[in-house]
């Protein structure tokens, strides 16, 4: 009665399968679910044949169990019995309509139930922490979303998310030939370009990106008067007051934080090369004179102001000539220095940069006809320019037999470098880390198809909650 209860067992399941994956077949006797090979292989009739492609399922009834278990016990036993399978029609080929309708309907419901399901649930502390590590880029599409993201920028907890967020690579913001009164940003991680307009920034004069820090950037008019800080991701805008030394001839500007953001304040330094300064506190809004330059810097300071000042650990540095070398200021302490530095022999256009604390010379190297883009870092035990990198071989036979200017765009850590000549415009970044040199898609305006040259830049890291 065992083996009869399996049999019965057996054949249920069986019939389970056949209504789940398909109907019953139509009673047939003469049929068996059962087909054995004899050793001698035969080939069967077509008609046959074409029957056994098909499940076939005989009632099973008490009666007739014993007959049907002895059936499959002897099958069992010569190791001839072998169960037939379904025959699998090939599956037919879909056209990508079809295939691509299913995707966006599976696409849909799935959005749906995510919608419905979790986002609903989603804890509202966690947004800020959500939106704080998204892509700075999607910020220009993030404030339309609804209101409260919108009034996220001016959340207290909002600004300490993206606090902790690292530090990625610092954008660049840039003013053109073309249109002086506009600027462009470059993403470097997107390789893209945006074309912000800041309405606050007066459009009567030329104003020129200067220095930057903790995501703010400070200008300068072209007639060296007026300072102005921004924000050019949110727009955030504030006119400094007038300084108290009237001194307007060019300067040489650097920026440093008083904390980690700006929400402690930041300061402002500018310096003639007749050793006037001044240094501007956000926290009071004025401009200060704290002193005068120590007797053991040489005047005039002869400063480089192709280069742009470097901040390590709240001290600026300037870079200078006749001697060459460098000045420095400690924005807490109040302290210049001067350094002795000699320049690197046949260099042109060069520039101070920063990576990681470590204070970087890039400049073109010229002999005889031959131009090359190199890298030097300075090294403080000895004070002199040691060379790192340079820009490869390749590259530098397009500047064979031309004379190429230099500019640098930005310096802190990922350098910006514009290099042109009567028949070339090109520009490169470069990153010190990774010593990787990469070529900058062209700049071309909204709608336009006209390749923009660049006139002057400086790098900023974007945060979105830096408020000037």
């Amino acid at each position: 009665m065992g083996e009869l209860a399996m049999l019965r067992q057996l054949i249920g399941q069986l019939q389970q399968f056949l209504q789940l994956y398909g109907s019953f077949p139509p009673h047939n006797t003469d049929s068996c679910f059962l087909y054995f090979h004899s050793h001698q292989h035969q080939q069967l009739p077509e008609e046959q044949t074409h029957q056994l492609h098909r499940w076939y399922l005989p009632e099973v009834d008490d009666g007739a169990a014993d007959d049907y278990y002895g059936f499959v016990m002897a099958a069992g036993k010569s190791g001839s019995c072998k169960m037939l399978e379904p025959v699998k029609p090939p599956p037919s080929k879909r056209s990508r309509k079809e295939r691509n309708r299913g995707k966006l309907a599976g696409s849909t419901s799935t959005a749906e139930a995510m919608d419905q399901e979790i986002w609903k649930e989603f804890p509202e502390d966690l947004y800020e922490a959500v939106i704080a590590r998204l892509p700075i880029a999607t910020f220009f599409r993030f404030r339309s979303v609804c209101k409260q993201w919108n009034s996220l920028l001016k959340s207290h907890s909002f600004s300490q998310h993206c606090a902790q967020v690292p530090q990625g690579n610092p954008w660049f913001y840039t003013i053109t030939h073309e249109n002086v009164n506009s600027g462009a940003m470059y993403d470097p991680s997107l390789k893209k370009w945006h074309h912000p307009t800041i309405s606050s920034l007066p459009t009567k004069m030329i104003i020129l990106p200067v220095a930057s820090a903790g995501g703010l950037v400070c200008f300068l008019d072209i007639g060296h008067r007026n300072f102005y800080v921004c924000n050019p991701l949110t727009q955030s805008f504030k006119e400094l007051p007038a300084r108290s030394v009237k001194v307007w001839s060019r300067v040489a500007v650097g920026m440093t934080l008083n904390g980690n953001s700006t929400s402690s304040g930041y300061k402002i330094l500018w310096v003639g090369c007749d050793g006037e300064y001044e240094i501007y506190d956000s926290l009071r809004n004025s401009w200060t004179r704290p002193g005068s330059m120590p007797s053991n810097i040489k005047l005039p300071l002869s400063l480089n102001f192709r280069s742009q000042a470097v901040s390590v650990d709240g001290i600026l540095y300037f870079m200078r000539s006749d001697p060459e070398g460098i000045v420095s200021y400690n924005m807490v302490t109040g302290v210049w220095k001067q350094f002795i530095i000699p320049a690197p022999l046949h260099l042109n256009d060069h520039t101070l940069a920063e990576c990681g604390g470590r204070i970087m010379l890039v400049g073109l190297l010229t002999k005889n006809a031959a131009t090359c883009v190199c890298i030097w870092e300075l090294q403080k035990m000895t004070l002199l320019w040691k060379e790192v990198d340079r820009m490869p071989n390749i590259w530098c036979l397009d500047f064979y037999g031309k004379h190429v200017r230099m500019t640098c765009l930005g310096n802190k850590g990922l350098l910006m470098l514009s290099l042109r000549s009567r028949q070339m415009n090109r520009l490169v970044t470069y990153n010190v880390m990774s010593r990787e040199w990469l070529k900058v898609p062209g700049c071309v305006v909204p709608r336009g198809r006209k390749r923009q040259w660049i006139a002057c830049g400086t790098a900023f890291h974007p945060c979105l909650t830096a408020t000037a």
